[in-house]
């Protein structure tokens, strides 16, 4: 009997893997934040040219300190190291690093190869954290000045957004349910006022971030103290000079053999920040993509799904999602790695900190990258806002309709309204006043003497609580025809027939008009826009100019 195709299968397919000769370039994990989202600039940052560049100029910094205090280093030294800071050999680096099974002094040993006169003076009276915390802090500084710089450009972005939609109602939501009405322009406000709260958090961090300078083995700078013959003013000027030298006015004043690990907690906390603005505000334009409100951009030949043709998902804003979900698992692992650090120094902190720092920078200039993305391009159907406004604006106007409501001028007798909602069969069931009931006995028992006071009105000194008990049994039932028969919202057409609101119906269309229940939306935008986003866009204005390098492709 010849064996079935299921058969071939499973005898002739390994599911569990694949021959080792197989697709071997294909072999090796590819991280996707890198390959898949990351941007040129941010990863150009934390690349390893960035890193082992960074680490060549900060031992040659301390070289031309340590000369200009007075250590016997030569010119010449200094020249032969200046000219080959971009010159790695990184295949050498690795086999050194091999042999010493030290990353710092592999580097030392391959910068020494090219630069063999100052040989003797790379890394004088350093330790490898000289290196490696300095690096790190000069590539969080790097880092948060391109986040500086993609918040920026958000705002801008947003703030035309809000500005265009600033007076268009749109239905407000808390708990999810329908609630009283805001802008367009005022809900977006809401996204720009958390990114403003981030923009401060990082504009703060980079105005007083410390470099961690030179302090030796355990924070002491006993090696250098010896190095200048105990001369402490010179150990200061060498800490000064250097951390002048790569751009800091600021080192931190005290230190272990690191920087304290609470400033890779701080950092990571403010990309979390962002990450949290970036999730609110994405996770309010998916779910206005399901209501038809509000649309990302969709390219002309993107798929939304791969079976259902029709789809148009909100794949940017889930991707923001995504991303944003991981960043702000970040500083945990910080603020373990800080807790956890002994005494001076313990080198726990090193594995996780190559992990967490990068790939927080990386994510969060990815999110920032695709909200500028779907702001840019976020497409507003006001029409369909407008009937989602309407099919509850009603409810929400019945407080106006009910202080703006009075009887006609010439009264109307009571039995009308008893044979209207006490005696009519059919609107029995769910027009029976209170307020009626109590005051029956002064009702002629044939119902056809008694009228009702012209000043019936709220505004006419009438009895509220009667026309409230009106447009509560309105509202109710209207939301069951809502509700139960699909039907469309027809308070309006009850009010409308409705006697006792005989006064407005010649005004009800306008008494519903959305722009009278936004409040002070519009004023608010204004004022925020004006007060809050504009002096940050004219303070920045320089870093507006700078062109994205990368785009959104995916």
């Amino acid at each position: 009997m010849s064996s079935t195709n299921a058969d071939k299968f499973a005898s002739e397919v390994d599911v569990t893997g694949f021959p080792g000769e197989v697709l071997p370039d294909q072999q090796k994990y590819e991280h996707p934040l890198v390959q898949r989202y990351a941007t040129k600039e941010m990863s150009a940052i934390w690349s390893p040219a960035m890193k082992f560049t960074t680490w060549r100029k900060l031992w040659l910094a301390l070289a031309t300190a340590e000369q200009e205090l007075g250590l016997g280093i030569s010119d010449e030294q200094l020249d032969q190291m200046r000219a080959n800071i971009y010159n790695i050999d990184f295949a050498k680096a690795e086999e050194y690093e091999s042999k010493f099974r030290h990353d710092v002094m592999g580097h030392v040993h391959a910068f020494g190869e090219v630069a063999p006169l100052a040989m003797p003076i790379i890394h004088l009276g350093a330790t490898s954290c000289y290196v490696g915390d300095n690096t790190d802090i000069i590539q969080l500084k790097e880092g948060l000045k391109l986040v500086q710089r993609k918040l920026v450009q958000v705002l801008a972005v947003l703030r035309d957004f809000a500005q265009k939609y600033r007076d268009l109602p749109t239905l407000g939501f808390t708990h999810y349910q329908p609630a009283q009405l805001t802008t367009v322009g005022k809900r977006c406000t809401l996204w720009m006022q958390d990114l403003l709260l981030d923009y401060e958090r990082v504009t703060y961090e980079l105005e007083h971030l410390p470099m961690r300078g030179v302090k030796g083995t355990t924070g002491t700078q006993a090696t250098f103290l010896e190095l200048f013959d105990g001369d402490h003013d010179k150990v200061k000027l060498l800490n000064q000079k250097v951390c002048a030298m790569m751009g800091f006015d600021k080192c931190i004043p005290v230190s272990g053999q690191t920087y304290t690990r609470k400033i890779d907690f701080h950092i990571l906390s403010i990309l979390s920040g962002i990450a949290q603005s970036a999730y609110k505000m994405c996770g309010d334009i998916r779910l206005l993509a399901n209501l038809k409100e509000v649309e990302e951009p969709f390219a002309k030949n993107q798929i939304g799904s791969s079976a259902m043709a029709y789809k148009r998902n909100p794949m940017r804003s889930e991707r923001v999602c995504s991303l944003a979900r991981y960043i702000m698992t970040l500083p945990a692992g910080a603020a373990n790695t800080h807790a956890n650090q002994w005494f001076e120094r313990t080198l726990d902190d090193s594995a996780i900190r190559r992990i967490i720092l990068p790939e927080g920078f990386l994510a969060v200039d990815v999110v920032l990258n695709l909200l500028q993305n779907i702001a840019d391009g976020m497409v507003v159907w006001p029409r369909v806002v407008e009937k989602h406004v309407m099919d509850e604006l009603p409810f929400m106007a019945t407080e106006v309709i009910l202080m703006e409501s009075a009887l006609p001028s010439k009264g109307m007798k009571l039995s009308y309204i008893f044979d209207q909602y006490f005696f009519n069969p059919e609107k029995q069931p769910s027009h029976k006043f209170a307020t009626f009931n109590n005051r029956s006995k002064n009702i002629d028992s044939n119902r056809n003497t008694k009228t009702i006071s012209t000043k019936t009105g709220v505004k006419a000194g009438g009895d509220r609580q009667e026309l409230h008990e009106a447009i509560r049994v309105h509202s109710m039932d209207a939301g069951k025809i809502v509700k139960s028969e699909g039907k469309p919202n027809d308070l309006l057409e009850r009010i409308a027939a409705d006697p006792l609101f005989a006064s407005v119906h010649s005004k009800l269309e306008s008494l519903v008009d959305p722009k009278l229940f936004v409040g002070r939306s519009v004023e608010q935008v204004d004022e925020f826009l004006m007060d809050c986003i504009l002096p940050v866009l004219e303070k920045e204005k320089d870093l507006l100019e700078v062109e994205q390098v990368d785009g959104v492709n995916v």
